[in-house]
């Protein structure tokens, strides 16, 4: 049997974090980075994961081994990335760590609809990140006709009844406090239960401006207190930093 008749799904395989308690919420588990993602966001802290490439033959069946030797041990399994919807082989991946016993969890922006909608019957969590508002979403990521897409996405996971949260990392370059209420509000309108804000990490950013101070970053004072007032928004809103 040739590599492409192999059962096993074919994907370029990043990095493994073997055990964590911060991918999952309220679970232990690993993460599976994939290599490849289409969006070019200035304050990216893994560009390395960026450039899209071909998987090699065993990559996928070298986690799978890991995760035999895992069972019992851990109870999730995420896909992160880079942009893991990107690869025509998620579905059946997730689907075969199900198999294993664990529970799936998904990191995604959300721009491939399509594949999400593929993926949903084999996961039991998504992380759906938001770059920002509608108007503002495709100038943050760097490509046109992302937003729509995240929007249909979004539209998937509130019909599918699967947990979810929605994510927003916050640089000062994108968003003010204003525009930042507005996204948590429309969030919640829309029916986001659970929303976390996650401070930019500026020690490696894609874009080198985005490690630079911010002049009118507002305090982190005025940003407790602007979580403060949108908590009874949501069944659950948490700053993380």
């Amino acid at each position: 049997m040739s590599h492409d008749e192999s059962p096993w799904p074919r994907l370029p395989v990043a990095g493994l974090t073997p055990m964590t308690t911060l991918d999952y919420p309220d679970h232990l588990a690993c993460v599976v980075f994939l290599q490849g993602c289409p969006l070019r966001c200035g304050y990216c802290h893994n560009p390395q994961m960026l450039e899209p490439r071909r998987a090699a033959p065993g990559e996928w069946a070298e986690v799978e081994a890991f995760l035999e030797r895992r069972q019992g041990l851990l109870e999730g399994v995420v896909f992160s990335g880079g942009e893991p919807t990107l690869h025509a082989d998620l579905p059946s991946a997730a689907a075969r760590a199900r198999a294993l016993g664990f529970k799936v969890g998904l990191h995604t922006a959300g721009v491939y609809p399509r594949r999400l909608a593929e993926t949903l019957p084999h996961l039991d969590w998504v992380g759906l990140d938001v770059k920002g508002p509608a108007a503002r979403f495709d100038t943050i990521v760097g490509r046109p006709g992302m937003g729509a897409a995240h929007a249909r996405s979004l539209e998937l996971l509130l019909a599918s009844g699967i947990d979810f949260e929605c994510r927003t990392t916050l640089h000062w370059r994108d968003l003010d406090l204003a525009s930042l209420r507005r996204l948590a509000l429309d969030l919640a309108e829309q029916g986001v239960k659970r929303y976390a804000l996650q401070v930019a990490r500026t020690g490696q950013c894609l874009d080198p401006a985005y490690a630079q101070p911010v002049a009118d970053a507002p305090p982190s004072s005025e940003l407790r207190d602007l979580v403060e007032t949108l908590m009874p928004a949501f069944e659950h809103l948490e700053l993380r930093v």
